[in-house]
């Protein structure tokens, strides 16, 4: 079809008939449309650094691309060796490879990414993990524990065996002593004593002929403790700069140490501050290599999508989470990219949950081409001006870092910890108040949802029907792996206390053959409560309570009768009354008493109670839900009138 050649739409000029416009002409017209309604307020956004994420940006004309993957070169798509048999972790290695993975992640059992699972890194399984690997075609990178720390030796010694040159081998060791110790995975030791250590096993394989990188910055222990994007910029760079001195102290040269440093950070569903954080990593390491006499160069830079935002309820949607991350990690320059499996939180993921983990990457190369353009984000207003602010707040606690005597000594003061414990609480704030909503667990639940199947549960994860007294009494494996005597940085995922409620709902479900429930009574026409009906069936859900619904169309009085017959038959010990504010002034308090008279232990009413707050109360409503309100407390109390904690 030949495209028209005459008309506005064809025309390249047709946009210069009109007036450019201005920003003061944009804010009149949203003063009109916000009524009075403050500016900050409405459409102003902070992230948990503090940062402003304005409405509408300016084109950026005075920046380029950052320098990262060379151009138009895809990430590498790594995969996770987590199986602890090491023959099928050599199985399910190989058919990842075979379907277009282009690197393995080895991690070790008890590593900040291994989550319950991992490899026991002996030189035996180690070579049996990885059997019929082509080792010098593919990326190899390390999550490493103390432990394990001799595991890159035993594959470093695996290339000779098999006559292969190792500076053909893209072999990232991953040594990073100072994350270990903040996320409480090893045992606290002075870093004097520490760093020769290190610098020998780094300086071990350079001197072996690998390139690597060797030595790991790890953001991994600050995202998975809920830290922000500035905090784990700033733990990166002042471990970064430890590694730096340490190495250079042993005596390797700047120039070759800055090449032994490669980055790993977490990678998340807020797709710009992902973004934005990928490319402040890069400005900020310049910044470093600048002040330490070096030119700069591009740094390796690793993604993992984030633990923290996996869930176990409604798992599917981790998938669209994955997906995000792994887009805004990769449009962020990442140069390898491990998308955790969507049933990750659960257990040990199955060939399915790899597959769509490992083609969600290959459909965005592959399908979507995004790696065909360097830095996409470069002159975006939003993205620059949020990584610009990223690297001013991550600096400001980088220096931080730095005045406490270095990473090492901040760690060890508890400094970095102090800081991500307040964001931490602020994020569980947020979760428990839904303002951080979490789709398929605190929002828009499947109370009937069906197992998906892994190949082993994560420890501590057993279906109901299984759990003992100790199972469901026992520590979290970060509080019980933390080292004695030193604040660490727990490992959270922010859905974990919906999950704990639903955990409990079900196991009342599999004693007694019923789902708690809560009766929702709908007052006046559709129209007056379907909104409420549906906020207050998906609060209670969420916490693994059966919301019943019934409507009477039936004048007030038999309506009432009505209700409390269907309550009475429905098997629920709870009600909420569902309906408008105006419904409520009208029937509110009489629809209560009827439901009081017929048994109802606890009356919810959906909504704030306004100036009716009163008169309802005195009909027997004590709890009003409504968006903005603690849920989880709520839900907690739900528990407790129930019996089911």
């Amino acid at each position: 079809m030949t495209p028209p050649t005459s008309g506005p739409t064809s025309d390249p000029a047709f946009a210069a008939e009109f007036p450019a416009a201005t920003r003061e002409q944009w804010l009149a017209l949203v003063d009109k449309a916000l009524k009075g309604a403050p500016f900050e307020k409405k459409l102003v956004g902070r992230t948990y650094d503090g940062l402003r994420i304005e409405p509408l940006y300016a084109r950026r004309s005075d920046v380029g691309p950052l320098a990262g993957r060379a151009p138009a070169q895809p990430w590498q798509i790594m995969v996770r060796v987590d199986h602890p048999d090491p023959a099928q972790a050599n199985r399910l290695a190989l058919e990842e490879l075979e379907n277009g993975a282009t690197g393995l992640a080895l991690v070790c059992g008890g590593s900040i990414g291994g989550h319950g699972f991992g490899l026991d890194a002996s030189a035996d399984n180690l070579a049996r993990a990885l059997d019929g690997v082509y080792l010098d075609g593919i990326g190899i990178e390390f999550d490493l524990t103390r432990e394990a720390k001799d595991a890159p030796a035993h594959v470093a010694a695996l290339v000779k065996r098999l006559g292969l040159a190792p500076a053909r081998c893209d072999l990232r060791a991953a040594f990073d002593p100072l994350g270990l110790m903040a996320a409480g995975a090893s045992a606290a030791m002075p870093w004097t004593t520490i760093a020769p250590l290190f610098a020998a096993l780094v300086g071990d394989l350079a001197a072996q002929g690998f390139r690597g990188p060797f030595a790991c910055a790890d953001g991994r222990a600050v995202h998975n403790a809920g830290g922000s994007e500035a905090q784990e910029l700033a733990f990166v760079l002042g471990n970064a700069l430890a590694y730096l001195r340490a190495l250079e102290t042993s005596g390797i040269a700047l120039e070759q140490a800055r090449r032994m440093i490669f980055f790993r950070l977490a990678a998340d569903a807020d797709q710009f501050l992902t973004m934005a954080k990928f490319r402040a990593v890069r400005r900020l390491w310049a910044r470093v290599e600048e002040a330490s006499g070096l030119r700069p160069q591009p740094v390796f830079v690793s993604a993992e999508t984030a633990w923290r935002m996996m869930t176990r309820r409604d798992p599917y949607v981790n998938m669209l989470r994955t997906t995000i991350a792994a887009f805004a990690a990769g449009l962020g320059g990442a140069n390898a990219v491990t998308a955790l499996p969507f049933t990750q939180a659960i257990g040990l993921p199955d060939a399915f949950a790899r597959r769509v983990a490992r083609n969600t990457q290959l459909i965005l190369l592959e399908e979507s081409n995004l790696a065909k353009v360097s830095d996409p984000a470069a002159g975006s207003g939003g993205i620059e001006a949020l990584t610009d602010e990223l690297c001013r707040a991550a600096w400001t606690l980088f220096q931080e870092i730095e005045a406490a005597g270095g990473a090492a000594a901040a760690i060890g003061k508890g400094l970095i910890q102090a800081k991500v414990a307040q964001t931490r609480a602020a994020r569980a704030q947020a979760v428990a108040t839904r303002r951080d909503p979490l789709t398929g667990t605190s929002e828009f639940p499947q109370i009937g949802e069906a197992e998906v199947s892994v190949l082993m549960r994560a420890p501590g994860v057993v279906p109901a029907e299984e759990q003992s007294l100790e199972s469901r009494d026992r520590l979290p494996q970060d509080e019980a792996a933390r080292a004695p005597g030193m604040t660490s940085l727990p490992a959270i995922r922010l859905a974990e206390p919906y999950e704990a409620l639903r955990d409990a709902a079900d196991r009342a479900l599999e004693k007694t053959g019923a789902r708690p429930k809560v009766f929702l009574a709908n007052l006046g026409k559709p129209a007056d409560y379907t909104a409420r009906a549906t906020f207050a069936k998906n609060l209670f859900e969420a916490g693994g309570v059966e919301a019943v619904e019934f409507s009477s169309p039936l004048p007030v009085e038999q309506g009432n009768a009505a209700f409390a017959s269907a309550f009475k038959q429905s098997g629920a010990g709870l009600a909420c009354l569902c309906s408008s504010d105006e419904v409520y002034a009208a029937q509110g308090a009489q629809a209560a008493k009827a439901l009081a008279d017929a048994g109802a232990v606890h009356i919810y009413l959906a909504g704030r109670p306004g100036e009716a707050a009163e008169s309802l109360q005195k009909a027997g409503i004590k709890t009003f839900i409504y968006a903005g309100c603690d849920v989880l407390s709520t839900l907690r109390a739900v528990h407790d009138k129930l019996k089911l904690t």
